[in-house]
């Protein structure tokens, strides 16, 4: 502690000689309480209690350090750090997002007239702003109380206040200026109809400035007026799960957000100071927040992660509610999601062959891969229209489901029964979706694969084609484990874009866009026009999911063939099929061993892809909601509990009697089951 307090002291005692740039004082001092590592609080604390004792041991030094800060708050242009730091600007997402980039490659040039330029090399280290914010406020306000800035000039203390004041009026019109943005009104129309509360702080608070100096702490009303400015941004975001969102409308609602606090913190510091309140924790507060913007000024990250989450949250609460649909309860929901997943096997073994077909032309990679596109874009296309289901589109769906369960739950409740039952209607379903595409497309497959050599004298497949279809899915000799985790990350994308175009039905109001065409009215006939746009907002997501979803399975091995890369994607129900048409290409004559391995790689490539898409969706989900779920190791010993107290509830629902269903329609009936659900997709 004594080293520390004397380099302190040489620090002070060498401006109070040479009268060195104030800035240059303070990075210095900065710089010695900094910490070795960004972690390291207690360093930092010790360093900052250093100094307050350094300052209260001698008067003088305080005054020097107090007045090297006001210059800086006085002289330095502090307006652009106040209104700016922290603060995204009005140019854009896609603007600020290439500006960061642009400027963290080639840093801005400092101008020294401005605090806000200043403080970057006050604060030049990575992480300075963590271990900042990890000493405690109380330890920095014993440092503002140790620079007595009760005995300032009141010259100085007026100086100081009109900087914050002159901040907050310029944050008020611009918060005012946003509150009348098109787009906003356009998600919240009552702004027209009643006082605006963005617009009603900007005149309170030149109601404020036009009041005698000494009645300008009141600032009670203003706070208000914020408070209502935040609820009017809070319910929009609510309703955007209904209204949607776009990367503006998020962008400026963050902004928004980001000036209401800002003004706050600006108002309440000067309500403090004029009323001879202790300021020292709301200064103390403003301070860190600064420092952490200033640290992040460039971090694109941070940038990403602050604007997109309300897209992904929407994205995924749309995949949330069609997730509903793969997950059974009932007997009946159980087989009717096998017949519907036995309808997408025959599909997808008619697909297989048309992809056969068209790899026997041996096109041009480009064409093929388009081909490859259309085929499975197209038909898993079909496949929804028909209200038939492929097994591994599930996960991406389920996982938003289970994200939105535990985010509805407590999230320190210790009874997870109800998670491990959805978790294991959810393995259920998935098992008997996968069951009902493969009990399809291998025996379809092989119905095919006999009729054409039946019609034509000649098997669909060569043996040698057959061989390397077999060897391709073959987890020993293939990289048929990693093609199936590129099916995948496939699998998790397209369940995003899914719900990225239900967002985008709600969001632009496509549906009532067609209603008002004329000329598509005249044609379809009002009734025809209207079931056709219902079927558009309910299904439009589920259409652009499947059919990317098959562009990007097709495009895979044409991408890998362009970059030079073993890139290809290995599918569980296509596998399947592929090994039906070669089982009839060998006339069934194959060993045992081929047998085993073509049921290890099926089993494989499947497993691959619902845990890759499974881990990916569930952790955008998660993360969206901003959801962290510390309780891990209960559940995964609550799962396993339950699954050995009652395996066969991971395989089947179980057997309703007719008192829980006679007990369900009263409850129906009475409205309170529907509070107890989630409610169903379209």
């Amino acid at each position: 502690m004594t080293d520390r307090n004397m380099l302190m002291e040489d620090i002070l005692r060498d401006y109070a000689q040479h009268h060195t740039n104030a800035a240059r004082l303070i990075a210095d001092l900065v710089a010695e309480i900094r910490p070795r590592h960004q972690s390291d609080a207690g360093h930092a604390a010790h360093a900052v209690q250093a100094l307050c004792h350094v300052l209260n041991s001698d008067p003088g030094k305080a005054a020097l350090l107090r007045d090297a800060i006001v210059s800086l708050l006085v002289g330095r242009k502090p307006i652009s750090l106040y209104v700016d730091s922290g603060i995204q600007p009005n140019s854009g997402f896609f603007t600020e997002l290439s500006r960061r980039i642009g400027h963290k490659m080639l840093p801005d040039a400092i101008n020294p007239a401005y605090l806000k330029d200043l403080f970057g090399q006050i604060f030049p280290k990575k992480g300075d702003e963590i271990w900042v914010a990890a000493v405690p406020d109380e330890v920095w306000v014993q440092l503002v109380h140790a620079l007595r800035f009760h005995e300032l000039s009141d010259d100085k203390v007026a100086e100081c206040q009109k900087s914050l004041l002159d901040a907050a009026q310029v944050l008020s019109y611009r918060l005012a200026a946003s509150g009348l943005e098109p787009e906003l009104i356009r998600n919240h129309p009552e702004i027209e109809y009643h006082d605006s509360p963005f617009i009603t702080q900007s005149v309170e608070l030149q109601a404020l400035l036009a009041m005698p100096l000494e009645q300008q702490h009141d600032v009670g009303h203003i706070l208000v007026m914020l408070d209502q400015c935040r609820e009017v941004i809070a319910k929009i975001r609510r309703n955007s799960s209904q209204t949607g969102t776009s990367v503006h409308l998020t962008f400026l609602l963050q902004r928004m957000s980001q000036q209401v606090r800002r003004l706050e913190s600006l108002l309440v510091i000067l309500k403090l100071v004029r009323s001879d309140a202790d300021a020292g924790v709301a200064i103390v507060q403003l301070f860190k927040t600064l420092v952490s913007a200033e640290r992040h000024k460039n971090d694109v990250r941070q940038h990403f992660r602050e604007n997109v989450e309300l897209m992904a949250l929407r994205v995924t609460e749309n995949a949330s509610r069609t997730g509903e649909h793969y997950i059974t309860e009932t007997r009946s929901e159980y087989f009717g999601l096998m017949r519907s997943a036995m309808g997408a096997g025959v599909i997808i073994a008619l697909m297989t062959m048309l992809k056969i077909i068209a790899a026997k032309h041996h096109y041009a990679p480009l064409t093929e891969a388009i081909l490859f596109s259309l085929n499975y874009g197209l038909g898993f296309a079909l496949i929804h229209i028909l209200h038939f289901t492929v097994a591994t589109k599930q996960p991406a769906m389920t996982a938003a489901a289970i994200a939105a369960s535990i985010d509805a739950s407590d999230r320190k409740n210790k009874n997870l029964d109800k998670l491990v039952t959805i978790i294991a209607q959810t393995f259920r379903s998935q098992t008997i979706a996968i069951l009902g595409n493969v009990m399809m497309a291998v025996p379809v497959a092989m119905l095919v694969g006999c009729l054409i050599l039946l019609v034509t004298g000649q098997h669909f497949i060569t043996p040698e084609k057959a061989h390397d279809l077999l060897d391709a899915n073959d987890p020993f000799h293939s990289g048929a484990v990693f093609y199936a985790a590129v099916a995948g990350v496939c699998l998790f994308l397209s369940g995003l874009i899914a719900g990225y175009h239900d967002n985008l039905a709600v969001y632009n109001k496509i549906p009532q866009r067609l209603r008002a065409l004329g000329w598509l009215e005249r044609l379809l006939g009002p009734s025809r026009l209207d079931r056709v746009a219902r079927y558009v907002e309910n299904n439009l997501g589920a259409l652009a999911g499947n059919f990317y979803f098959g562009c990007l399975l097709g495009g895979m091995s044409g991408l890998g063939v362009l970059l030079g890369l073993p890139i290809d994607i290995r599918h569980i129900a296509f596998a399947s099929a592929f090994t039906g048409y070669s089982f009839v290409a060998l006339d069934f004559l194959f060993s045992w061993q081929v047998l085993v391995t073509a049921i290890l790689g099926i089993w494989l490539i499947g497993t691959t892809n619902l845990v890759v898409s499974f881990s990916l969706a569930l952790y955008v989900a998660m993360k969206s909601r901003k959801v962290t779920f510390a309780q891990w190791r209960l559940l995964l010993k609550t799962l396993v509990k339950r699954f050995f107290q009652n395996p066969g509830l991971f395989l089947l629902p179980p057997k309703r009697d007719s008192t829980l269903e006679a007990e369900d329609l009263q409850l129906a009936a009475s409205g309170q089951a529907n509070a107890n659900k989630p409610p169903s997709a379209h």
